[in-house]
């Protein structure tokens, strides 16, 4: 796919592309989470025959999931990201390689896990890098950046200080600057704001913090990740399973 990809994607062109993505891991991450939630239970209740059979469901998930992340890094690396020119792109794209990367850290273990996870926070970090010279506090893609950089720091690095940091610094400097807010991307950064200071309230609560179950899942049994954002087919953002992406 990357070789058939001319110049610089246009900005429908590159939110259709990652909803297009998004929608295809989405499913699979989601089915995931819920099929190794009940393999940990049928473990506990001694289920060999049960175990081995969701297991393998298990890891035909992880395959596909595993396929999906690969092609889009490839696509980034190879096309997207090289032909990047302004800003807004560069930071679109270097976080959408740390989301990949971060999704397959989410179901990695080992050596593997270790690898994705640092090829993700280089994505993240990049991509910050550009955000903070050539991104306004407020703009949704630095936002959304933020948010899912954060969440990497509390769900795969398991730091909650730096998560917390993190959100609240690029929450704080968008407060700051909300008088300069435009009209065109008003809703897109203050629903992400929200999303960051909901995180935020769930990460520094007294009980430690537990999400709530995702639509779909049931309350006490399937607790679903932080929030993160989920790029619409426009540029807005909404709620992801759990809601995360």
């Amino acid at each position: 796919m990357a070789n058939e990809l001319g110049g610089e994607l246009t900005v429908d062109e590159r939110n259709l592309l990652s909803v297009a993505y998004k929608n295809v891991v989405g499913t699979r991450r989601a089915s995931w989470r819920i099929i190794s939630s009940i393999e940990q239970k049928e473990e506990a209740k001694g289920s060999d025959k049960h175990v081995g059979i969701i297991r393998e469901y298990r890891q035909k998930i992880e395959t596909e999931l595993e396929n999906v992340c690969l092609d889009v890094l490839n696509v980034l690396d190879e096309s997207l990201i090289p032909k990047a020119e302004t800003g807004e792109s560069k930071v679109f794209y270097h976080k959408m390689k740390g989301d990949y990367h971060r999704y397959l850290a989410e179901f990695a273990s080992g050596e593997k896990r270790k690898t994705a996870a640092t090829a993700a926070h280089d994505a993240y970090k990049n991509a910050t890098d550009v955000a903070q010279t050539e991104l306004t506090p407020t703009h949704p893609i630095r936002l959304g950046l933020a948010l899912n950089f954060s969440v990497f720091y509390y769900e795969i690095l398991n730091s909650p200080d730096r998560a917390c940091h993190l959100a609240k610094q690029a929450f704080d400097d968008a407060i700051a600057e909300l008088d300069s807010l435009s009209e065109e991307s008003y809703r897109d950064s203050t629903l992400i704001m929200q999303l960051l200071r909901d995180n935020l309230t769930l990460w520094t609560s007294s009980d430690g913090g537990e999400p709530e179950a995702a639509a779909g899942e049931a309350k006490g049994e399937e607790k679903a990740p932080a929030t993160e954002e989920k790029p619409a087919a426009t540029e807005s953002a909404e709620p992801a399973p759990a809601a995360a992406s």
